[in-house]
């Protein structure tokens, strides 16, 4: 199979169940949101923000760094060194991982009661910390499975660590019905941690298995030292500080909120609308681009190895065009139709303002993620290392002195800022190492203008023609689906979709040989 290909199969499987998970865990979250409620909500949201921080050392950047060394592996010793490069890994993230463990059950009940000031985060905390080494270990063969294209194993782990949280969560739920807001956090947490026990075993497995059906034959081993730590320790630095900025900053947001006049329950509530259900939808169909992204770093990775600087302009165009096609339509659909998410959604009416002020960052924000996995296939690390950490400082300084202000206005200005800061920093960066140079008029202007004609039938066809309010989820995703076909058909003539670009796809697709031609 062609390498490319090759790429487009694991991208679309992964998009597949990525999305598939996306809309189950964003279905979860509905539930869970009107089983627990908006404070429940903000009190998790509250908890992880020092759990992510506690992921983020006991991963200390493994899984970039087993992408690109087993992929430069791959392409020098032919998969010899697979084992090798996995066992180095391994040892790295165990170390890692174990420290951090330590370190939150160590810590758990002086951060709960001094740095969250809640005594219901302490038991959450001191649980958690035992999914450490399992998601630490899981993320290496996540790491191991993209790079060596065999991302259906990585969908098989989502889809089985999905399927056993939620089961294990929905029963904790029902069978004990806890009766406090820690009670009930505390299930949801139980079920998740159980799920990321079930994910490291199911790895084991598959890796077993892709070892003995993968045997490499005609290959020759390497005697050299595979260096993880250079690739791994920028990423974890970077990681460290801006994880540790983003837990302060969420620690502070809820603080903020009661000196802008809010109790302690109505700054969590207002908290757990934005984080615990705005931004999941906001977020929810970036899992399409995501997948494709992350299977961009291998790509790029070899291709900067054998120093094809045209191929590697051919996939930022193309990376971009995919980027921008898609956000640009997902920000029109999630903004006319905010109210609509809010209200079918979560029933609140707050979430789907939330939705709307949020719309119009997701060009920013999916474009962002595509330049970031680009960025990294090219060894840019230490860069984006210091982009995320000024990020992060930023938004910390932003929080202190505009939710005080503004409320919870002011953490939404701090989104802007900082997710414009990132894209810009990172984008200048990107077309300088790549020597890409985009059109601006065919990748933005043009699926705009497709986006706002798509937006006006859209007003046109519901609000004139049936005026009947959505108040079910089978009339929003008639809404939602009917925007989407207005929008990919008015691309065409507004020039944001051309049929050389179907071609292509279908050449990428089916073809079993087809050359590149210039993109935006």
């Amino acid at each position: 199979m062609k390498a490319k290909q090759q790429y487009f199969y694991n991208a679309l499987l992964l998009t597949a169940v990525t999305l598939l998970m996306r809309t189950v865990s964003v279905a979860f979250n509905v539930y869970i949101s009107g089983k627990v409620g908006a404070e429940a909500m903000g009190l998790l949201s509250l908890i992880g923000g020092v759990y992510g921080f506690a992921i983020t050392l006991a991963t200390s950047g493994i899984h970039l760094a087993t992408v690109r060394t087993v992929a430069e592996r791959l392409g020098r010793t032919g998969g010899a060194d697979n084992g090798r490069c996995l066992r180095v890994c391994l040892a790295y993230a165990l170390f890692f991982s174990s420290l951090a463990t330590m370190l939150l059950l160590l810590l758990a009940r002086p951060i709960g009661l001094y740095a969250l000031r809640d005594a219901r985060t302490v038991r959450a905390l001191y649980m958690l910390a035992l999914t450490l080494i399992p998601i630490a270990v899981t993320t290496v063969f996540n790491g191991y499975f993209t790079a060596v294209r065999r991302a259906f194993k990585n969908a098989i782990v989502q889809v089985s660590e999905q399927a056993i949280k939620i089961s294990l969560t929905v029963y904790l739920l029902l069978a004990f019905a806890p009766k406090t807001v820690e009670g009930s956090i505390l299930a949801i947490l139980l079920g998740g941690a159980i799920a990321e026990s079930a994910s490291l075993f199911h790895n084991l497995v598959l890796y077993a298995l892709d070892k003995r059906r993968h045997k490499v034959k005609n290959a020759k081993k390497s005697s050299d030292i595979i260096h993880v730590a250079p690739v791994a320790l920028p990423v974890a630095i970077s990681a460290y500080m801006r994880s540790g900025l983003l837990t302060i900053e969420h620690i502070l947001i809820p603080r903020g909120l009661q000196r802008y006049g809010s109790g302690n329950s109505a700054a969590l509530a207002a908290y757990g609308t934005l984080q615990g259900m705005a931004l999941p939808v906001v977020l929810y169909p970036a899992a399409i681009l995501s997948s494709f992204s992350a299977l961009l770093i291998p790509e790029v990775t070899e291709q900067s190895t054998r120093k094809n600087h045209m191929e590697i302009r051919y996939i930022a165009g193309r990376a971009y065009q995919m980027a921008l096609l898609f956000s640009v339509g997902t920000a029109a659909v999630m903004l006319s139709l905010s109210s609509e998410l809010g209200t079918v959604l979560y029933g609140n009416a707050e979430a789907g303002r939330f939705i709307a002020r949020l719309a119009p960052l997701i060009p920013v924000m999916y474009l962002d993620t595509a330049t970031d996995a680009l960025l990294k296939g090219l060894g840019e690390q230490v860069y984006s290392m210091n982009v995320n950490i000024l990020d992060a400082s930023v938004s910390v300084i932003a929080v202190l002195i505009l939710v005080p202000l503004m409320g919870i206005n002011g953490y939404i200005v701090t989104i802007y800022i900082t997710e414009i800061l990132n894209a810009a920093l990172s984008i200048c960066r990107l077309l300088k190492v790549s020597g890409y140079r985009p059109k601006i008029s065919k990748l933005l202007f043009r699926p705009l203008a497709a986006a706002i004609g798509a937006a006006l039938l859209g007003y046109l066809s519901f609000e004139l023609l049936v005026p009947a309010p959505i108040c079910n989820g089978g009339t929003l995703t008639l809404h939602i689906v009917t925007l989407i076909l207005f929008y990919l058909v008015l691309l065409f003539p507004c020039g944001g979709l051309q049929i050389s670009d179907i071609q292509w796809l279908g050449r990428s697709l089916f073809s079993k040989k087809g050359g590149q031609e210039s993109t935006a």
